[in-house]
């Protein structure tokens, strides 16, 4: 007859057995499933969590991590940066092509653009055009339309290139954007501006308060950093002209002022942006409107519960 004392010693080792196989068993399910991911799309596509960095990054149950390829963006970012599209934007036809570059990129106002499939064919090849005095050594805003038939999926390489008159190698450079060609994947935002006519108190004072504060609705590529692309959207400050009719305005694009990084942290997003001008000061009033206006659009997302901006001098009076 088994004892009260054996019957209880049996029990937990059999308990501990299921559980020392059920870890084991557990250990090799994580450990075979990420061996069969080996970069960041499989690690989307295998459900792995997301982390609102810059560039983005996926990482697996198991804590591997893989970053997503955005080409030499980085690299070459104090001579030329995209505004649109963004990294792994998924693009239509036709493209416009919109961002700043140093003059020393541009001969006669213009530089290269074309679009390569993956296998390396040209799918389209023009030129950019500068939007304004492009002999300086500082940043003159571009712009390009580029028409071709898309593909309706795969990926592809959109490259800037800078002009080279003189065909020397070492003045040869060029930005490399990786893209793709996913047809008509988006996703609907809100972004928010500014109405002065409904942020006036009984006097007709201005009180630069949330209340004038107001929302357009955007569509914008979806893809897997929606925070970033709707923040970007936001500084690009395109208002249509039934808009602004309504009073709706922005002082938003900010010359050179760039989202360079998105974290987000139990709620906290923090904005790491580069506004190298000074472009976010001037007043407490600007500022604070400038800054509600990020503020607002970020908290659409349900994650997020606060937001900050890095470096801490950016909207200050």
């Amino acid at each position: 007859m088994v004892t009260t004392r054996a019957a209880t010693a049996i029990t937990g080792f059999l308990i501990a057995i299921v559980l020392i196989v059920g870890t084991m068993l557990y250990t090799a399910r994580e450990q075979t499933a990420d061996v069969t991911i080996t970069n960041f799309d499989e690690c989307v596509a295998a459900g792995g969590q997301m982390l609102e960095t810059y560039p983005p990054q996926c990482r697996t149950a198991s804590g591997a991590t893989f970053t997503q390829d955005i080409g030499n963006a980085l690299e070459i970012s104090d001579r030329i940066h995209v505004t649109s599209p963004r990294p792994n934007a998924a693009i239509a036809n036709p493209l416009t092509v919109t961002g700043e570059a140093r003059g020393t990129w541009f001969f006669e106002a213009t530089f290269p653009v074309r679009i390569e499939r993956e296998d390396g064919t040209v799918l389209v090849q023009h030129y950019a055009q500068a939007q304004g005095e492009w002999m300086t050594e500082n940043f003159v805003p571009f712009t390009a339309t580029l028409t071709f038939d898309a593909p309706t999926s795969g990926r592809g390489t959109l490259i800037l290139e800078r002009s080279n008159p003189s065909d020397l190698p070492e003045h040869d450079a060029e930005l490399r954007i990786p893209i793709t060609f996913a047809g008509t994947a988006q996703r609907s935002v809100t972004l928010h501006y500014y109405n002065a006519a409904r942020d006036r108190d009984a006097s007709g004072n201005i009180q630069c308060s949330r209340a004038g504060i107001v929302p357009v609705e955007r569509t914008i590529p979806r893809t897997i950093t929606p925070i970033q692309d709707t923040v970007r959207a936001l500084l690009a400050g395109d208002l249509t002209a039934q808009e602004r009719a309504a009073g709706i305005t922005t002082e938003f694009p900010l010359e050179q002022l760039t989202l360079r990084a998105a974290s987000l942290d139990s709620g906290l997003l923090t904005l790491t942006l580069n506004d190298p001008l000074g472009n976010t000061s001037g007043g407490a009033c600007r500022a604070g409107i400038l800054w509600l206006q990020i503020e607002q659009t970020a908290l659409q997302f349900p994650e997020v519960t606060r937001v900050r901006f890095e470096p801490d001098a950016l909207f200050q009076p």
